[in-house]
């Protein structure tokens, strides 16, 4: 890859996702961290971006919202990672809980896990809905509302309204965006939405996140850290990120 053509990515990423670290860029642009900090550096002298402490931000007015991955293809995305952290997140689960999962893939993973014990699962999952309806212990409560294709969920009006209706002792959820000071964030505004309303109606919130939404800021706003009961990542969340959650007495675990 030529220098001019790192660079465009460096700002395309960085644009993107709003916030990205050096040692992501590293990855992505099979280069060393080193060489990732001369780049920005530069790129913050032309005014293309903004340096931050352990990699950079957006200059961009306001970030456009990003269109929704589609199911199968976030599905085998970091797909160890998320198997480990569902396992994790179920191991916090007893019977006759009354547990929420959003339509994440991390959620769906959990759902396949499940025992099938007394428990009853409120979800805005087509997914989940369909892997527990064979574990007859369970019982299953589908939001409804407006399906997303692409996420095979439930959003809108009526499940926003659905979900007041209820309250759960757990909420197990994942997101686009997990930023140190910015918080939790969603791709787009209905996804955000929901996953405002599934915080309000839960005792104890859960998120999972592997370690590659870690340090993106995406379009929506969805929670600050003061509504965040645990965060479950994987083993490569930095050190850094993992200390910034346990000042906030966060309980963090990686797995």
């Amino acid at each position: 890859m030529l220098v001019a053509e790192r660079y465009e990515k460096i700002v395309r990423l960085v644009n993107e996702r709003g916030s990205i670290r050096v040692t992501e860029l590293s990855e992505l642009c099979e280069v060393t961290e080193e060489t990732i900090r001369r780049d920005l550096d530069r790129l913050e002298a032309a005014g293309r971006l903004r340096r931050s402490h352990g990699g950079a931000v957006s200059v961009q007015t306001g970030p456009a919202p990003q269109p929704e991955i589609p199911y199968a293809e976030r599905e085998i995305q970091h797909a160890e990672e998320k198997k480990r952290i569902a396992e994790a997140a179920v191991g916090r689960i007893r019977p006759k809980d009354r547990i929420l999962l959003d339509a994440s893939t991390t959620a769906w993973y959990m759902a396949r896990t499940l025992p099938d014990i007394p428990l009853t699962v409120l979800t805005n999952s087509i997914k989940v809905a369909t892997e527990l309806a064979a574990k007859e212990k369970i019982e299953v409560i589908s939001t409804g509302g407006l399906l997303a294709q692409r996420s095979l969920s439930f959003v809108g009006p009526l499940a926003e309204r659905s979900l007041e209706a209820y309250h759960v002792d757990k909420l197990f959820f994942s997101c686009k965006g997990v930023h140190p000071e910015r918080g939790v964030s969603e791709s787009n505004e209905l996804q955000g939405r929901v996953k405002q309303r599934m915080i309000g109606i839960a005792d104890q919130v859960i998120l999972l996140a592997d370690a590659s939404k870690i340090g993106v800021q995406a379009f929506t706003h969805v929670a600050d850290w003061g509504e965040i009961d645990a965060v479950i990542t994987d083993r490569s969340a930095a050190e850094e990120t993992v200390d910034m959650l346990k000042e906030k007495r966060i309980e963090t675990i990686r797995v």
